[in-house]
This record gives structure tokens, C-alpha cells and sequence, in this order.
């Protein structure tokens, strides 16, 4: 084996990712404190090609030098938007037809193993803060709260690790 090379990967250029039609799904960042993770979630969102990223609260926004370091320039080319109130913004992406799903351990909670996203259903993620996790309020509201089986000792994953898990189990369920 040998690693492939750059021509050989064949990716899009940053004119053709803005052109071509994106997954119908939404990841929203509520209150994330790192800028570093705010970064690593734009790469993801790159990866695995989201409709849009919705930076809500305290969450920073590009451009800034910590975001730019970890996004590698996916921070522009993945559409994004500030929206100051996490419980509005989820409210409005309710009535325009998407399922809410807070990523949060709470009773009542839906495995990932367990999730199987429907492929014409419009998704919005949502992710908390790195501290107090998603908003009650958004909690309260969701179509559902997905839950990412752990089985060591700590009880949270890394906001940006969990983006790329949602993302990537998303696109895996709808590509089947």
C-alpha cells in the first residue's frame, strides 16, 4: 500500500465544495468556549458535506486566527450563520421542517446505534457547551436527544470529536 496523493484524491476546490448541493442537514454550536473546536467542526462539516453551521451564544465566529488554525480554510467554504438565541433558531428550523435532535445524555434518550436518519427528513444537530452541555430550554423542545454510547470512565466526548461521530453516522445512514 502507499498513500495517495493530492491529484489522486480528486477533492473539490473550494468554488466547486460552494457550488455543489450539500446533505439536508444542520449542525448548530450553542456556547462553545474553544475556538479550536468551533474549527475542527468547520473541517468536519467540510468532510461530510452540512447544509449550513449555525454559531449561537457565546460561540465565536470566523474569521479569527484559533478558528482559521484548526478549519484549514473550511471556514469559508461552509456556509454559516450567527444566531444569538439557540431556542429561537430551533424553533424556526421546527417549523421550516427539520427534526431537532439535541446530542445530550439525558432520560429518555435515543442510542446512536439505535438512530437511522430517514434520507428525505431535513436534520438540525445540536451541540452544548463544552460545561453545561445543550441548552434545557433546546432539551425540552427537541424531536428527539441522541445519546453516543461510551463505555469508559468519563462521561463526555470532545465537541468536536462528537460533530464528527453525528456527521459521520448521518451520511453513512442516508448513503446506504
Amino acid at each position: 500500500m502507499r498513500k495517495l496523493s493530492m491529484e489522486e484524491l480528486n477533492r473539490l476546490s473550494a468554488e466547486e465544495f460552494k457550488a455543489t448541493e450539500k446533505l439536508p442537514y444542520i449542525l448548530i454550536l450553542d456556547d462553545i468556549r474553544s475556538m479550536n473546536n468551533v474549527g475542527s467542526v468547520f473541517r468536519t462539516a467540510d468532510a461530510f458535506k452540512v447544509e449550513k453551521v449555525y454559531l449561537c451564544g457565546i460561540t465565536a465566529t470566523p474569521p479569527h486566527r484559533d478558528i482559521q488554525k484548526t478549519a484549514l480554510g473550511a471556514d469559508e467554504t461552509v456556509a454559516w450563520e450567527y444566531a444569538s438565541d439557540v431556542v429561537e433558531l430551533t424553533k424556526q428550523l421546527q417549523a421550516q421542517g427539520y427534526i431537532v435532535a439535541a446530542i445530550e445524555q439525558v432520560e429518555g434518550s435515543t442510542s446512536l446505534l439505535d438512530f437511522q436518519p430517514t434520507q428525505a427528513q431535513k436534520y438540525a444537530f445540536v451541540f452544548g457547551n463544552e460545561v453545561f452541555g445543550v441548552n434545557e430550554q433546546v432539551v425540552k423542545q427537541a424531536d428527539l436527544c441522541l445519546e453516543i454510547p461510551q463505555y469508559g470512565t468519563k462521561h463526555s466526548l470532545n465537541i468536536s470529536v462528537t460533530a464528527g461521530i453525528i456527521s459521520w453516522h448521518y451520511v453513512a445512514g442516508i448513503m446506504k
